[in-house]
C-alpha cells in the first residue's frame, strides 16, 4: 500500500519542482518584485495609520511609563499616566514649534517636561511660576515669603496604601496646600495634593530663596527627599513643558511580579 502511493506523490510534486511554485506561489521571484509586493500588500496599507497614530501621540495625547518613585505617593513606580498634550498649546507634530497657545502651567499642575540638565523626559509638579520667589525650609515650601500650609494625610489615602509597608513606616505623609495664584484672596484659594518626606534619608531639605526667571517654572517631585528636580537642575523653560499628566491609565506593582494594581486603573491625578 505504501509503495503504491509514492509515485503519485512524486508526480504531484514534480510540476512544483520544475516550475518553482507551490500552490501558485512563485519561490523564485526577483528581489525587486518581492519588495513591490511587500510595499503594496503590507507597508503602504499600514503607513498612513502609523503616521496618524504617531502624529497624534506627538501633538495631542500620549502615555508615559513611570519607573521611579520621585512622585510618590501621587504617582507610583509602575504607573502608566495619560498625558494631555493639548492642555497648554498645540504643537506641530514631531517638533517643538507651537501653532497656538491658550494656557500656561499653574501651581499644582503635574507636567511632563524635558530636564534642562540632560534632556531626560520627566514627570514633576509645578510649585512656582515665573516671577515667584521659592524656597524650602526643612521640607516646608515657602512661596513669595509665605509659608504654605500642610495637613495630615490618612494612612489609607490613595497612593499611600499601595506603598510597601517598609516605605510607609519610614515616611511622613501630608497634604500640601499651594496658593493657587500670586494675588492673595480671602479666603486663600489653594490647590492641595499629597507629599511625603523621608526623615532618615540624607536630602536637600533647605535651599533658596530663588526667584524664578521669566518664561520658566519651578518643578519638584512629591517625594521631596527622593526626587531629582529643580533644586538640582534649576527652573524648567516653558518650551520644555510638553503636556499635563491627567490620570493613571494602568498600574503594576514592580515589587510583586507586575501584579496589576486594579484600584489605580483609570484614576484621576490631583
Amino acid at each position: 500500500m505504501g509503495g503504491a502511493k509514492r509515485p503519485l506523490i512524486r508526480n504531484r510534486l514534480a510540476p512544483a519542482a520544475r516550475t518553482g511554485s507551490v500552490q501558485g506561489v512563485n519561490l523564485h521571484l526577483p528581489a525587486r518584485k518581492i519588495a513591490r509586493l511587500l510595499w503594496r500588500d503590507w507597508i503602504r496599507p499600514l503607513a498612513l495609520p502609523f503616521f496618524l497614530i504617531t502624529a497624534a501621540k506627538s501633538a495631542l495625547a500620549d502615555i508615559n511609563y513611570v519607573p521611579s518613585g520621585s512622585m510618590q505617593p501621587t504617582i507610583l513606580p509602575g504607573d502608566v499616566v495619560v498625558i494631555d498634550k493639548l492642555a497648554y498649546d498645540l504643537r506641530v507634530p514631531f517638533t517643538f514649534a507651537r501653532l497656538a497657545r491658550w494656557a500656561d502651567p499653574a501651581r499644582g499642575d503635574i507636567v511632563v517636561c524635558f530636564s534642562p540638565e540632560d534632556g531626560t523626559r520627566l514627570v514633576k509638579r509645578i510649585v512656582a511660576l515665573p516671577g515667584d520667589t521659592v524656597e524650602l525650609r526643612d521640607d516646608i515650601l515657602w512661596l513669595n515669603g509665605i509659608r504654605q500650609t500642610y495637613t495630615p494625610l490618612a494612612a489609607d489615602a490613595a497612593g499611600v496604601r499601595d506603598l510597601p509597608a517598609a516605605e510607609r513606616s519610614a515616611a511622613v505623609f501630608a497634604r500640601e496646600h499651594l496658593a493657587a495664584s500670586a494675588a492673595p484672596t480671602t479666603p486663600p484659594a489653594t490647590r492641595s495634593h499629597a507629599v511625603m518626606v523621608l526623615p532618615a534619608r540624607p536630602a536637600l531639605r533647605t535651599w533658596g530663596p530663588v526667584r524664578v526667571p521669566a518664561g520658566h517654572y519651578w518643578a519638584l517631585g512629591d517625594n521631596r527627599d527622593n526626587s531629582h528636580d529643580s533644586r538640582f537642575y534649576g527652573p524648567v523653560p516653558r518650551s520644555a513643558i510638553i503636556g499635563r499628566a491627567r490620570a493613571v491609565a494602568v498600574s503594576a506593582d514592580l515589587d510583586r511580579w507586575l501584579l496589576p494594581r486594579f484600584g489605580r486603573f483609570f484614576t484621576a491625578l490631583e
